[in-house]
């Protein structure tokens, strides 16, 4: 990332989340415990869909890309907030900073894409259930799969190629505890009122077509289900209900950043943790304790590594 002559910062300085000292070491216990249980709950995910064969469909492919996406989400601000709160000068280079910001919308974008293609597969499973393996093939799924990752690819280099030719040259203070495009687009030397407009418009336009194919998704899903036996109407609602609180967990917080900003300082950081900390924190959660078939997944790896017999 070649900045040239044009910025004189090195660096920028992040406030993080508070400035008490005590407050601080509770976060990182906190922090530390809840990033572990994100890593290790989302891994666990992806090797149970990966090893168990009764998993072996198009939507626990799905969902392990999802919890794949999710730990990387986290990690990508996560750790870095870990060990600041052990610093006093909570720096990061502007080349850590540009990172920070492509991988963050990368990730994120891609898991907004992901996010309605999980809500298509179930549109087909439960509007379509005859032409359902025809439909979800697995070429048809991986081809899905890789259309999220280069549509979160291409809306990360869409905002990076204005993001990194712009000029600083101080202020560098950061309010938040990673970096984040709204945020630095403030600290350019220019008069960046236009730009900032522009960029939540690159987010907002990708965030709100994602969020309005889900409720066409869902809508379409719920009407359906309507006219279904109570018995599959209540397998599919149990369904589906998994998936929408994960799509209100994660677009909530990032319409409140990108499309409409209440310019609130406690407020956009209290957002900024839930998207890239508590959302992949309840993604394994809600999947597995409301899914039965991740349950009996679960059940069936243990009983492999403790030598009992479970038939399931």
């Amino acid at each position: 990332m070649d900045r040239g002559n044009q910025s004189a910062v090195s660096d920028f300085l992040l406030l993080g989340l508070c400035h008490s000292w005590d407050i601080q070491v509770l976060l990182l216990i906190i922090f530390f415990m809840l990033y572990l249980i994100i890593v290790s709950g989302n891994i666990v995910i992806v090797i149970l869909i990966i090893t168990d064969s009764h998993l072996h469909s198009p939507m626990y492919f799905f969902l392990a890309n999802l919890s794949f996406i999710d730990m990387w989400l986290s990690s990508v601000t996560t750790p870095k907030m870990i060990t600041d709160f052990l610093r006093e000068n909570k720096t990061i280079s502007f080349e850590g900073c540009m990172c920070q910001i492509l991988f963050v919308h990368f990730v994120g974008g891609g898991e907004m894409v992901l996010l309605v293609i999980m809500a298509y597969d179930r549109y087909v499973a439960i509007c379509k259930p005859l032409h359902y393996s025809t439909i979800m093939s697995l070429q048809k799924c991986i081809g899905l799969v890789v259309t999220s990752w280069t549509i979160g690819f291409v809306h990360a280099m869409s905002q990076m190629v204005i993001i990194v030719q712009l000029p600083f040259c101080g202020p560098r203070d950061i309010d938040s505890f990673f970096c984040d495009i709204p945020l630095v687009i403030k600290l350019a030397c220019i008069d960046s009122s236009n730009l900032e407009i522009l960029m939540n418009s690159d987010s907002g336009v990708v965030a709100m077509t994602c969020f309005i194919l889900l409720l066409i998704s869902y809508t379409y899903i719920l009407l359906t289900v309507q006219q279904s036996s109570k018995a599959g109407a209540s397998k599919a609602l149990s369904t589906c209900t998994a998936h929408i609180i994960v799509v209100v967990l994660f677009f909530g917080p990032c319409i409140f950043i990108y499309v409409w900003p209440l310019s609130i300082t406690w407020v956009d950081k209290f957002l900024a943790v839930f998207y890239s900390v508590i959302t992949p924190l309840l993604n394994p959660a809600v999947y597995t304790l409301r899914n039965k078939e991740m349950k009996n997944a679960v059940k069936r790896f243990g009983s492999y590594y403790t030598g009992s017999n479970v038939n399931i």
